[in-house]
């Protein structure tokens, strides 16, 4: 269990997923420069933000809600939550099903799962109630994406929250690794992969010719 002081951004697993480099850029040096991808994206979130809490028939909306989680040690909001209405034992109770938005298109692998799972874990400790769906919505497609919430996404979840607070309380920076999705990166001035990677390869090098008898 962490504690209120310790708790980090539950966005911040989208930038552990994307880079370490670029995640410790943000959380531990506490850099931020936009690009388009990312004002696209904050607007987009911005407007779902400003929504109010809506009904739909069986199903109540709520926008922007708070997300904390002490097991995982996460705080952050939920772009939105759907509580749909279901009857057990003829009890009336109204089930969440987080709802994540994101500008661009299905990736291939599970770094937006993961922050819809995390999202999930949150609502299911602070509610004490099972979410075992979710979903995705992206911009560039217009489609949502149902998601279910097993156990090995749920494992995956808690190893990268894990992964996260390692990294932060590390306090380091790891190197960069140059690749293309540097290109798309908004602190590729701040980062500067490409003159960093060359600087180690240069000492390198003079490291190996001075060894050399």
């Amino acid at each position: 269990m962490y504690s209120e002081d310790n708790l980090l951004p539950l966005s911040a697993l989208q930038h552990l997923f994307f880079c370490k480099r670029q995640c410790a850029l943000i959380h531990v040096e506490q850099l931020w420069t936009e690009n388009l991808f990312t004002a696209e994206g904050r607007i987009m979130h911005d407007k779902v933000h400003e929504e109010n809490k809506a009904y739909k028939g069986s199903v109540r909306v709520e926008y922007g809600m708070s997300l904390r989680s002490l097991r995982l040690g996460l705080v952050g909001k939920a772009d939105v939550v759907e509580f749909h209405r279901v009857d057990e034992s003829s009890a009336v109770k109204w089930r969440p099903f987080p709802v994540e938005y994101k500008r661009g298109k299905p990736k291939g692998d599970d770094c937006d799962k993961v922050q819809l799972c995390a999202q999930a874990l949150c609502l299911e400790e602070m509610l004490n109630i099972s979410v075992p769906r979710g979903a995705l919505f992206y911009g560039k497609t217009r489609r949502r994406q149902d998601v279910t919430l097993d156990d090995r996404l749920r494992s995956k979840t808690k190893a990268a929250a894990e992964r996260l607070h390692k990294l932060i309380d590390s306090g380091r920076t790891p190197m960069p690794v140059w690749g293309p999705k540097c290109k798309h990166c908004s602190l590729q001035q701040l980062c500067m992969p490409e003159v960093v990677a060359r600087e180690r390869s240069v000492n390198r090098y003079l490291l190996q010719v001075m060894r050399k008898p």
